[in-house]
């Protein structure tokens, strides 16, 4: 590749960044349960979150928020961003044994509201 192509993609790179920052007030990221995790081992770390891990899973409870939808991908979903957003500046990750992932698309529904934390 030429270094003028290298340059002008760059640039294109770093606009668009600049744009996502400035657009939402920041880069927003979350951290959800990655579909392809089996509900097994989703579970074990959606219990690990929401025990040691020091989750506030209390929105995922009967009658909350974000209890519905009732599964364990949508729970587990909760409380790892939960986690994330709570922990990350004092070195926590999105990783959960693999079961987790970060994405910039806002997993909010209905009246459940998925925090980020800059």
């Amino acid at each position: 590749m030429s270094s003028a192509l290298h340059r002008i993609l760059l640039v294109l790179c770093l606009v668009s960044s600049l744009l996502q920052m400035t657009a939402g007030g920041g880069f927003r990221e979350w951290c959800i349960a990655d579909e392809q995790t089996p509900d097994e081992e989703l579970l074990k770390a959606l219990d690990w979150a929401c025990g040691k891990g020091g989750a506030d899973c209390g929105k995922i409870q009967v009658n909350q928020p974000c209890y519905h939808p009732n599964t364990i991908k949508d729970h587990a979903s909760y409380a790892f961003n939960n986690y994330y957003q709570k922990f990350k500046n004092k070195g926590a990750t999105c990783y959960f044994n693999s079961a987790a992932i970060i994405t910039d698309l806002d997993p909010s529904h209905n009246s459940c509201k998925f925090e980020t934390v800059p």
